[in-house]
């Protein structure tokens, strides 16, 4: 009996390292298929195979020697789109996660502090403006960071309320100014060629996307997401209230405007180049709460790679399921929507 014990418990190590490799492991090669088949499906269908033998081919630097509509198809059409979904959704996913964690409610969003109105804004104006694509991405890019900006001033400016109330109603407020700043842009601009932009953008799409603009956006939403990755043991403090958080160490007024501006400029950097999606950053922090419980040290990566791969899909049904391209913003609402309130409905596990 005293060898079997810690022979037991050794299998048993065992098997949950097995297991937790598992859980690493497959989301990852699941992810990988998601974007193999996404490069390989469309108007023009392309074998897998050659899928492989293209990016294996620019890897390596060798010629393809596959046809060049092929190489140009994976290259320049859809592999853009392809990483600008992973990072984009990871992006949406990741602040999602942080803002409802930080306002202890599932039912938050990143734009619950006017982050998506101001980019909505500045590219609008970029837009009523005239001005080139990148102008018209730094405006969004700037403007969801001044409207949070804007929020949290007046946050700051009225103190006889709980701060994190104050902060919600102040990014109602503001969105509602900025909405109407939107709509009299919308209402003087040029409706031949501008509104239809407008209109567009706001609805969402990958179809313009470069490499480029995912290594633009790249170091910013990488900047935003490293306090969060080291301060996570320190949102789950932050998640049980704000005088909780103050009797366990946790000094709350130093952190709360780090998470806030952490989440801000990654959801401003994914916003600026691929228009409004939302329900990304509500639907799939709740899932992955579902799935992993609230431990913000595992629920951020599984909401990582869960947006990374619900916006992949997302794009995929978006430039296959009609003759034309249906904007991404109008699919994640079509779906976000019934299946959130199914996860209302059905749900158990409580927020934390």
């Amino acid at each position: 009996m005293s060898a079997a014990g810690p022979a037991l418990s050794a299998a048993g190590a065992r098997g949950r390292r097995a297991a937790g490799l598992a859980r690493a492991v497959l989301p990852g090669l699941a992810l990988l298929l998601l974007a193999l088949v996404s490069l390989a499906t469309g108007r023009y269908a392309v074998p897998v195979g050659d899928v492989f033998t293209v990016l294996a081919a620019k890897l390596l630097g060798l010629a393809a020697g596959v046809d060049p509509t092929v190489e140009t198809v994976v290259m320049q059409v859809r592999l853009p789109r392809v990483v600008a979904a992973l990072v984009v959704g990871a992006a949406l996913a990741a602040a999602g996660s942080t803002y409802q964690g930080l306002f202890r409610n599932p039912l938050v969003s990143p734009d619950i502090l006017g982050v998506s109105a101001g980019a909505s804004l500045g590219a609008v104006l970029g837009i009523f403006l005239s001005l080139p694509v990148i102008a018209i991405q730094l405006l969004a890019f700037a403007g969801g960071l001044a409207a949070v900006g804007a929020v949290y001033a007046v946050g700051l400016a009225v103190r006889r309320h709980d701060p994190v109330l104050t902060l919600v109603l102040a990014g109602v407020a503001v969105g509602a100014v900025l909405g109407a700043a939107i709509s009299l842009l919308k209402v003087m601009a040029d409706p031949y060629n501008q509104l239809p932009a407008i209109t567009y953008w706001l609805l969402g799409s990958l179809a313009a996307s470069t490499l480029g603009d995912v290594a633009a956006i790249l170091p910013a939403i990488l900047l935003g997401l490293l306090p969060l990755v080291l301060l996570r043991w320190r949102m789950n403090l932050m998640s049980l209230g704000e005088e909780e958080a103050r009797a366990l160490g946790v000094e709350t007024r130093a952190l709360r405007p780090l998470f806030i501006a952490s989440a801000t400029l990654v959801t401003a950097a994914a916003v600026s180049v691929t228009g409004v999606i939302g329900w990304i950053g509500l639907i799939v922090p709740h899932v992955a709460r579902i799935l992993v419980g609230p431990d913000f040290g595992r629920l951020l990566p599984t909401s990582l790679v869960l947006g990374a791969g619900y916006l992949l899909a997302v794009d995929l049904a978006a430039r296959t399921i009609a003759p034309v391209e249906v904007p991404l913003g109008i699919l994640t609402a079509l779906i976000g929507a019934p299946f959130f309130l199914w996860l209302l409905a059905t749900a158990k596990r409580s927020f934390a």
